[in-house]
C-alpha cells in the first residue's frame, strides 16, 4: 500500500462532485501530458485497448501511477476491451450502393476475386434472415435476405457508400454470450498483472456477460471492477439487470445512437442513471461530450449543455474519448467540462432524483443515517473509514451535496473510488484512529479548517469488509 502523502491545496468546497475520465492517446501520450490531464481535473484514465500494443500501456500505467502520487490524487485505470471487431475487412476504392441493390458479406473474404464484401467477424454464424445490419455508422442500412454457406445477403434501404473498415451494427442480433474475443482474454490475462481497476466490457447483451467476465477475472486472480458498457438494443432491453450485476455502467451513445433511434438515447441515459442511483451503481456518459473541441479551442453551446445535463440528472462521470486521445486541445477539453460541472453543480436549480433504497443492510441504514445527521448539523464532510468501497458508494448514491473523505488501506479500493461521485479517497495504514488522523492531516493541508465540523463513520475492527458501526461527529481544532 502507498500512502497518499501529498494533496493538491484546494479547499474542499472547491472540489467537484462530478468526475472526469480522460481517454489517452496519441495527443496526449507522455509522463508530462499525463500529469497535465491530471491536474485539470481528471480523476479516471481510459485506455482504449482497440488500439496500441501492450508494451505502450505498460509505460502509460508506469506514468498514471506516478503522475497520481505527485499530484495527490488517486486515479481509476480503466481497460476497455475492444470487444467483437464487427467491421468491414479490407477492399480498394469506394463501394457505391444504390437503394434495393443485394450486397454479400463474407468473413475475411477477397472482394475484388470474389464479389463478397470482407468482415472481420463471421457473421454468417450470428444473423439469421429479417435482421438488420447498420454500415459505416448507420449511413447504409440493410436487411438480410439470407444466410448460404457462409455468405451474408443483405438488401439495401437506402443509397449511399462504403469505405474499408468502417463499423457494422446489429441491433436485432442475439450474440449468445460470444462477446470476449481472443484478443479480449489476451489482453484480460496482461491486465490481471498490471495496475487496473476497472475492465470496460464491450457489446454488453444481458447481465451473463457481466457474470462471465466476472468469472474469467477472478480465475486471473484480478480484483478489477467491471463497467458494463451500454450500446446494444439487447442491453437496453436488459439495463435494470446489468445495472445490478455491474460495477458501474457506461451509456455508451456511438453505438447506441445507431443501434436503437437516436431520439430515445437521452431518455435511455435517464433511464440508466436513475438505475444507478437506486443500486449504487456508478453511471458514466461517454461519446462526443466535447467532439467540437477535437479540432476547435471551444465547446458547441449544446456540447456546454450536455455536459451539463448529465451533472444536473445525477451522473458520476462524464468522459472524454477523442477530445483528449487525438485531439488538438486535450488539457483545455478537461479543464473547459471542470468548469462547467462546478458552475452546474453551484447553481444547480435542483437535486438529482434520489430513490429509496430496497436494501435494508445494517451498511444501508448507517450510510442513510450518517447523511441525515451531516445534513441536519451543516458537516464540512463526511468521513468514511472503508476497505471495500462499499459504505462510500452507498453515501454517494443518495447523492448528498456535502462531499464525501473515504480513508482506506487499499488501494485498489481507494483508486476505484476515484470516479465516484462526491467522494474523495486517501490511503491509510490499518489504524482505529485512521479517520482522526486523516482530518487532521487535511487539517494541516488546508483542505480542511478550523472550526469545521465533520460526521465520521467507522468500525469497530478496522480493515475488516463490512463492520462499519459507529458515527461520530467531531469539531476540528
Amino acid at each position: 500500500m502507498k500512502q497518499t502523502d501529498t494533496a493538491p491545496n484546494v479547499p474542499l468546497k472547491n472540489f467537484k462532485r462530478t468526475k472526469i475520465i480522460a481517454t489517452v492517446g496519441p495527443a496526449t501520450n507522455s509522463y508530462e501530458a499525463i500529469l497535465s490531464l491530471i491536474k485539470a481535473g481528471t480523476n479516471g484514465i481510459r485506455l482504449n485497448f482497440s488500439h496500441g500494443n501492450h508494451e505502450e500501456r505498460t509505460e502509460q500505467i508506469k506514468w498514471i501511477r506516478k503522475a497520481s502520487a505527485v499530484y495527490g490524487k488517486p486515479v481509476a485505470i480503466i481497460q476497455d476491451l475492444q470487444g467483437p471487431k464487427i467491421r468491414l475487412g479490407d477492399f480498394d476504392g469506394i463501394v457505391n450502393v444504390a437503394k434495393g441493390q443485394v450486397l454479400s458479406f463474407k468473413y475475411q473474404a477477397d472482394y475484388a476475386a470474389s464479389g463478397h464484401l470482407p468482415t472481420q467477424y463471421d457473421l454468417a454464424t450470428k444473423v439469421k434472415r429479417g435482421e438488420r445490419i447498420y454500415l459505416y455508422d448507420g449511413k447504409v442500412r440493410t436487411t438480410v435476405t439470407s444466410v448460404r454457406e457462409g455468405i451474408v445477403h443483405v438488401e439495401a434501404e437506402n443509397a449511399g457508400i462504403l469505405i474499408k473498415r468502417k463499423g457494422m451494427n446489429l441491433p436485432d442480433t442475439d450474440f449468445g454470450g460470444d462477446i470476449i474475443t481472443p484478443k479480449d482474454r489476451a489482453d484480460l490475462i496482461y491486465g490481471s498483472v498490471q495496475d487496473i481497476d476497472y475492465v470496460a466490457l464491450s457489446f454488453v447483451q444481458t447481465a451473463d456477460d457481466i457474470t462471465n467476465l466476472r468469472g474469467l477475472l477472478k480465475g486471473m486472480n484480478s480484483s478489477a471492477n467491471i463497467i458494463a458498457k451500454v450500446e446494444t438494443t439487447a442491453a437496453v432491453e436488459n439495463m435494470e439487470a446489468i445495472v445490478v450485476a455491474s460495477d458501474a455502467v457506461m451509456i455508451a451513445r456511438g453505438d447506441l445512437a445507431v443501434e436503437t433511434p437516436a431520439e430515445s438515447v437521452p431518455i435511455v441515459q435517464r433511464q440508466i442513471i436513475a438505475l444507478g442511483l437506486q443500486y449504487a451503481t456508478p453511471t458514466i456518459v461517454a461519446t462526443q461530450m466535447l467532439a467540437s473541441m477535437t479540432d476547435m479551442p471551444e465547446p458547441t453551446r449544446a456540447e456546454v449543455s450536455d455536459v451539463a445535463t448529465a451533472v444536473l440528472t445525477g451522473a458520476d462521470c462524464v468522459m472524454l474519448s477523442d477530445e483528449t486521445a487525438n485531439g488538438s486541445y486535450p488539457i483545455e477539453s478537461v479543464q473547459i467540462m471542470k468548469r462547467v460541472i462546478r458552475y452546474s453543480e453551484s447553481h444547480a436549480p435542483f437535486a438529482p432524483s434520489t430513490y429509496d433504497h430496497e436494501d435494508t443492510s445494517r451498511q444501508s441504514a448507517i450510510s442513510k443515517a450518517v447523511i441525515s445527521l451531516a445534513e441536519n448539523i451543516a458537516a464540512k464532510a463526511i468521513v468514511v473509514e472503508t476497505q471495500s468501497g462499499a459504505t462510500a458508494l452507498q453515501i454517494s448514491s443518495r447523492r448528498s451535496t456535502i462531499p464525501v473523505i473515504a480513508v482506506t488501506s487499499n488501494a485498489r479500493a481507494a483508486q476505484q473510488l476515484a470516479i465516484v461521485h462526491g467522494t474523495k479517497s486517501y490511503t491509510r495504514p490499518v489504524d482505529a484512529m485512521a479517520a482522526t488522523k486523516l482530518t487532521d492531516w487535511l487539517r494541516k493541508s488546508k483542505v480542511l479548517h478550523k472550526g469545521d465540523v465533520v460526521v465520521t463513520a467507522s468500525g469497530h475492527y478496522p480493515g475488516v469488509v463490512g463492520t462499519t458501526d459507529t458515527i461520530k461527529v467531531r469539531v476540528l481544532e
